[in-house]
């Protein structure tokens, strides 16, 4: 399993490789504006000399290969550069805003497995019962809706009816986990509908396919409990498909956060992107499309891993 482990991990190498050239070229070629006239913009003032100084301070001299090296080089010792606009240091924000967005995205996913695996066994369970259609419809419902406009019918109608809305200052869960706790549930909980629809789904289709198998039948004849039957043969042998959805899940969850740590007022990284996007807030752009594209590398080795786990299958093949 180590040497399997091993494996994805140098794989994963390359590809963080050529995310930090997309990011690079794209933002320093491919947009066609220049940062620092943005960032002087409110001056009104033509100063090339300080237009000079400035792209020599934030290091955006030279051919764009060791702009690219610099940066790069920067990043790895842990300097993501500095904000143009505020001038606090890229890494320091960051460092600041990853728990939060990974307790935001990360509680997403969590409560989608934990509705959706039950969901879909009972699913399954009572196949075209009235409790399978009302299943698979509400799967269907989840999936189809899009998220901001749940969570800004929340926002709306739970101030309208309920004199209800989420608190506006952020605080953190070692300070206040009970404040904590209350301005996340409710983006979490919106943002973990759409993987539960999906989750549900494939998990009641994956589990009606394994129901059919032989070994399931001998098991049954056996006289064993169906909960045992459901636990130990049928769930585990469903759930490889199912832990590549997850996997999958997460760049919609990613995604997801940008539109409702704004909408709900949550500082995370996905907040600070849109900000910076609005401000062509060059080192805070690149700086969070790399975690973000590091963090979906991360998770797909994560899958990878689990499938070994899951089924030794996968070890062999590797030649572990």
């Amino acid at each position: 399993m180590g040497k399997y482990i091993i494996q994805r991990l140098v794989l994963g190498i390359p590809t963080l490789l050529g995310l930090t050239l997309l990011i690079f070229f794209t933002f320093r070629v491919i947009v066609p504006v220049d940062v620092i006239d943005v960032a002087v913009f409110d001056t009104e003032v033509v100063d090339e000399e300080r237009d000079q100084r400035l792209r020599e301070e934030f290091g955006l001299t030279g051919p764009l290969p060791v702009q690219y090296v610099r940066w790069l080089g920067n990043t790895l010792t842990g300097d993501s550069g500095t904000s143009f606009f505020t001038g606090r240091s890229v890494t320091e924000e960051m460092v600041n805003r990853i728990p939060t967005s990974i307790q935001m995205g990360g509680g997403a996913l969590i409560i989608s497995i934990v509705f959706a695996v039950p969901f879909g066994l009972l699913s399954a369970a009572k196949q075209d019962s009235w409790l399978d259609y009302i299943t698979r419809g509400g799967s269907i419902m989840f999936y189809a809706l899009p998220g901001f406009w749940i969570g800004t019918l929340v926002l709306v109608f739970g101030g309208k009816w309920f004199n209800w809305a989420p608190p506006i200052a952020y605080v953190t869960p070692w300070e206040d986990p009970w404040g904590n706790f209350k301005h996340v549930i409710t983006p979490m909980l919106i943002l973990g509908l759409s993987p539960i629809g999906i989750q549900t789904r494939l998990v009641r289709t994956q589990v009606l396919e394994v129901m059919r198998q032989d070994y399931v039948r001998t098991a049954r004849a056996k006289g064993l409990r169906s909960s045992t039957v459901y636990w130990k043969h049928i769930l585990k042998n469903a759930l490889l498909p199912v832990v590549t959805v997850v996997g999958l899940s997460v760049p919609s969850v990613v995604g997801g956060t940008v539109i409702f740590e704004t909408v709900f007022l949550v500082p995370g990284v996905g907040r600070y992107l849109l900000e910076s996007l609005t401000r062509l807030d060059l080192y805070v752009i690149m700086a969070t499309n790399l975690f973000f594209g590091a963090l979906l590398v991360f998770m797909n080795i994560v899958v990878d891993v689990s499938y070994g786990l899951i089924d030794p299958r996968v070890r062999i093949a590797s030649g572990d």
